[in-house]
């Protein structure tokens, strides 16, 4: 593990209470992402505040939770501990333990950030004058880090 990714925010160290756990984290989040934001490579960040859920903004759910239905995300215990992870991440793209590459999804431009010692992915949505963070989270499965690392590697090739 890189020397300069943060420890992580257990549910456990809030004695199991969900509700304080859950302060703690987006607390973490309004401190990286609104109260102070990073920059990647020079270019400015934005936020994706909508829709908000119980006050809190779009990326914020997605750093902490699952689920192709926005209103049925679920939260996810493993991305809630790496709250901290995303701007260090980013901050941090020009370590060599980050692989960097950009993606196109149909029409959506994307910016991958791959800290594949810890199996995390950060995902930015290029628009042009600035970039989104999208979501964040653990990758699991083999076939997913395969394709990862078959896009990071294609990346390279000339068409």
């Amino acid at each position: 593990m890189p020397a300069w990714l943060p420890d992580l925010i257990c549910l456990p160290d809030y004695g199991g209470d969900w509700n304080r756990y859950h302060q703690a984290i987006y607390e973490a989040f309004y401190q990286d992402f609104i109260q102070s934001r990073p920059q990647f490579m020079g270019r400015r960040l934005g936020l994706k505040q909508h829709p908000l859920i119980d006050g809190k903004e779009a990326t914020f759910w997605h750093f902490v939770s699952e689920g192709a239905v926005e209103a049925n995300r679920l939260p996810d215990l493993r991305r809630c501990e790496r709250i901290r992870w995303p701007r260090a991440v980013i901050e941090r793209a020009d370590d060599p333990a980050v692989k960097v590459w950009s993606n196109q999804r149909g029409h959506k431009k994307r910016v991958c950030l791959w800290l594949d010692s810890e199996d995390y992915l950060v995902v930015l949505a290029d628009r042009e004058t600035y970039l989104l963070p999208w979501t964040a989270y653990l990758v699991r499965e083999e076939h997913r880090k395969r394709k990862l690392l078959k896009e990071y590697s294609d990346s390279f090739s000339t068409p």
